[in-house]
């Protein structure tokens, strides 16, 4: 998998080729940025244009994880080690005003021990002038039904807290107002559903999930506030579930990307939360402990 998405952009190279006779008529204001954008960090390369003004991009990047999260990546996820966010998006522009995209993901661990997540994601997205509208479905699974292993001590461990996920769908929505052209507010709401392996320590199928996220950016800095909530899935009667079971908490976090092609992202996760995680030997499940970190990233 780490091949295909690392390799995704080169698939259309031979399009580049066609994109170059109509340079000439590349004028629209989304193909603009793209070519703009600091290939450093985001990796966007632009491939074709048609009469119609219709256009086709590529996009690739390498972040730390605390970096994609505050970055648009779906909602949903959530893990904290010194590891990094693959993807790799093609983008398809329908409209002047209207482009859709689909994209495939790989969050890999520094220690790389532990199971690798892929993602996928297939949305689209409206602009007109400052504003923006997105619209995305995306999935994450664990290949092979491992288990996640505790990475750092005291540390989340897994996904959302979660030893036992498996794998996970959610319905993104993702919305921005453009201050100038190296400023923004973001705002974005994702619900889903969390699937667990069996015999979880929960004793839970599946968990309901929702989260919203507001999110500043001005030049090279950039922060995020996100709220999740999660609760047993809702008419599913088990073992474990019981109506009042719920889980909440708040992230925070702040990324610098620096002129050398590196990023530095301080925050935490659960700096609030609110529920009653079950004891198990491993420690509590959802693990909701207060986890500070400090991740640095560098494009090589």
């Amino acid at each position: 998998m780490r091949r295909l998405i690392l390799s995704l952009p080169l698939l259309f190279v031979p399009f580049v080729a066609a994109g170059q006779t109509a340079a000439g008529d590349w004028r629209d204001s989304t193909a603009n940025r793209l070519i703009a954008q600091d290939s450093s960090n985001m990796g966007s390369v632009p491939l074709w244009r048609g009469a119609n003004g219709q256009w086709l991009a590529v996009q690739s990047r390498s972040e730390t994880l605390a970096a994609a999260q505050q970055a648009g990546a779906p909602l949903q996820f959530r893990a904290l080690d010194a590891g990094t966010v693959q993807s790799s998006d093609v983008q398809y522009g329908l409209a002047p005003n209207l482009q859709a995209h689909f994209g495939v993901s790989e969050h890999d661990w520094a220690n790389n021990q532990a199971p690798r997540v892929v993602g996928s994601e297939v949305g689209a997205t409206y602009s007109q002038g400052r504003y923006s509208l997105g619209l995305s479905v995306g999935t994450d699974t664990v290949p092979g039904n491992a288990n996640l292993p505790r990475l750092l001590p005291g540390a989340t461990p897994g996904v959302n807290g979660l030893a036992g996920f498996d794998s996970s769908t959610q319905l993104n929505a993702h919305g921005r107002l453009a201050l100038d052209a190296k400023s923004g507010i973001d705002v974005g709401a994702s619900v889903g559903r969390v699937r667990l392996l069996p015999g979880n320590l929960l004793g839970i199928n599946a968990l309901d999930q929702k989260a919203l996220s507001f999110g500043v950016d001005s030049g090279p800095l950039s922060g995020s506030i996100v709220g999740r909530t999660m609760q047993p899935q809702a008419g599913v009667p088990g073992a474990g579930y019981n109506p009042d079971r719920r889980w909440s908490s708040i992230d925070l976090g702040v990324t610098w990307r620096l002129p050398w092609q590196g990023q530095l992202s301080i925050g935490a996760q659960n700096l609030w939360s609110s529920g009653n995680s079950v004891n198990t030997p491993a420690g509590p499940e959802p693990d909701q402990s207060r986890t500070p970190y400090v991740q640095y990233h560098q494009d090589l």
